[in-house]
């Protein structure tokens, strides 16, 4: 799977664009702020609709434009597939979002599921381990949500009722019942996630580990957990069960605080190496090694659940790695297309890449090389 062309009007700061790619690897050089980002966020588009950067839609369409619009096409072993998405202002701080799949279009971007597989990469992934759990779990959510329909739904369904009842917490009189309709749907919608997240994360632990093994050549060993802000049930139904009695119990600590405090939001991963929790106690180096690994994990486990090579974004992120590490993620990633953004490359790591299409970007024009 690649990206062969790609098509932009007014998206950022591109007021038009049609570019070809290599089917390999393409390094987009420039200096910060002129678009290489940009580039990479319009291509992630196309996976389900929406931007690894921002969830505010109206951000991507040009200043003063009222419409933006990228096209993506891609060659796929059975079946070439183009992605179109327009977005047109609605209100100064909204937008509306028209998607075609092949020159049809979707009433949903959850249509767009098992189509196009991206795996991006930057330098605050490399601080996965120790940012704050909410970073990690957007990690799991993007990439469960490309993977899996079921997580997808029940992961918006879920935000959804979350948000509807964390506002009736906020009223000065609480329906009993009402909240009791809040409660179960949370419970329903929440135990899919914890369920589906319990196995992704076994899953991506095991590929991990693997890969933490090839890089410290042995001397470290990987261990991911998940670490659920509620115990974790083999039976769907026991664990819907149990969620529901949990958010009861909270109640009054809920309306107390007026927000939601028992659920999958509140969950978290940790990384365990040789034993030592790299949150609390891992050097920078540990921690990074830890980030990478996941992050090539990522392609591996998308490559048995699809049968696809995940197409490889790296923003700016060859710069963060050492050499050692620099050459690891190469060699790992050789079968995969790839887009590098870097403001300039190391000679050795452009001798690895003698057959790259080069671009430089400024200005939000793109020029190859």
């Amino acid at each position: 799977m690649y990206i062969y062309k790609l098509e932009l009007k007014n998206f950022r700061n591109y007021e038009e664009l049609n570019i070809s790619f290599n089917k390999n690897v393409n390094l987009i050089l420039g200096k910060n702020a002129q678009g290489k980002t940009n580039l990479l966020e319009a291509i992630y588009l196309s996976q389900i609709g929406r931007s690894f950067r921002t969830n505010h839609d109206h951000e991507m369409i040009q200043f003063k434009k009222e419409e933006a619009k990228v096209k993506v096409y891609v060659h796929k072993s059975y079946l070439d597939t183009s992605v179109e998405i327009l977005l047109k202002t609605k209100g100064k701080t909204a937008a509306e979002k028209f998607i075609k799949k092949d020159g049809k279009n979707l009433k949903q971007s959850s249509q767009l599921l098992n189509n196009i597989y991206f795996v991006v990469f930057s330098p605050e992934d490399l601080k996965l381990v120790k940012e704050d759990p909410e970073k990690r779990r957007k990690f799991i959510d993007r990439e469960l949500c490309q993977i899996s329909p079921q997580y997808l739904s029940a992961f918006n369904d879920y935000k959804k009722t979350l948000t509807q009842r964390n506002a009736y917490l906020k009223e000065k009189k609480i329906d009993p019942e009402i909240l009791d309709i809040w409660d179960s749907q949370l419970a329903k919608y929440g135990a899919i996630i914890i369920s589906l997240r319990d196995a992704f994360i076994k899953d991506i632990s095991k590929y991990s580990a693997e890969i933490h093994s090839g890089i410290t050549d042995g001397a470290e060993s990987l261990l991911i957990e998940y670490d659920p802000n509620v115990r974790v049930f083999d039976i769907f139904d026991e664990q819907e069960e149990f969620l529901y009695e949990q958010i009861k119990k909270s109640h009054a600590t809920d309306l107390k605080l007026r927000t939601t405090n028992v659920g999958p939001h509140r969950d978290d991963i940790i990384f365990y190496v040789n034993d030592v929790n790299m949150r609390n106690f891992g050097s920078q180096g540990q921690q990074r090694t830890c980030a990478l690994s996941i992050k090539l994990a990522e392609i591996n486990l998308i490559k048995e659940e699809t049968g696809e090579d995940a197409i490889l974004l790296l923003d700016d992120v060859m710069s963060e790695l050492d050499l050692s590490r620099q050459e690891y993620l190469i060699d790992t990633i050789k079968n995969n297309q790839i887009f590098i953004t870097t403001t300039e490359m190391d000679k050795s790591i452009l001798d690895r890449f003698l057959e790259a299409s080069v671009y430089h970007v400024k200005k939000g024009k793109i020029e190859k090389k």
